[in-house]
């Protein structure tokens, strides 16, 4: 998956401002024959009432809102992100069992001290587990 670096320090700011609960949005883009590519965020709020701090939910409502912002800018719903405050980025069991299969999962680490660690991932087909997806940062404006 590439990104571009201010994209990236866009995720890391929603995270801070949000800590110590976790943030979350979409990730807009396109596929094409090198990748994926992330081309914008979306921020939404988290949905979680229960516990924000190590949860986080979108709503039905908060998807066909990130498809149609995506649309509009002539691109795809090709992910999500979210942050982990005081964990690492690595997917959790309730991540995992809330997940869809072909969605970029972006985790970023946050919280006082914490080394921001960025990291993707893909939910297998049977959506037994999360595979790495390899994240490739670019700098300056979008092809």
């Amino acid at each position: 998956m590439r990104i571009r670096a201010e994209l990236v320090e866009q995720i890391h700011q929603h995270a801070a401002e949000t800590y110590p609960q976790e943030c979350c949005g979409a990730l807009l883009g396109r596929d094409d024959p090198e990748g994926r590519e992330v081309l914008a965020l979306l921020p939404l709020p988290n949905r979680q009432q229960e516990s924000p701090r190590n949860r986080f939910v979108v709503s039905a409502e908060d998807v066909r809102a990130a498809e149609r912002v995506a649309l509009q800018q002539g691109l795809e719903l090709v992910g999500w992100y979210h942050s982990h405050p005081d964990h690492p980025a690595q997917p959790s069991t309730f991540d995992r069992e809330h997940a869809w299969p072909w969605y970029s999962y972006v985790i970023v680490s946050s919280g006082a001290g914490a080394k921001p660690e960025l990291t993707c991932w893909r939910l297998a087909d049977d959506r037994s587990r999360f595979e790495p997806e390899a994240v490739v940062t670019m700098a300056g404006a979008p092809r």
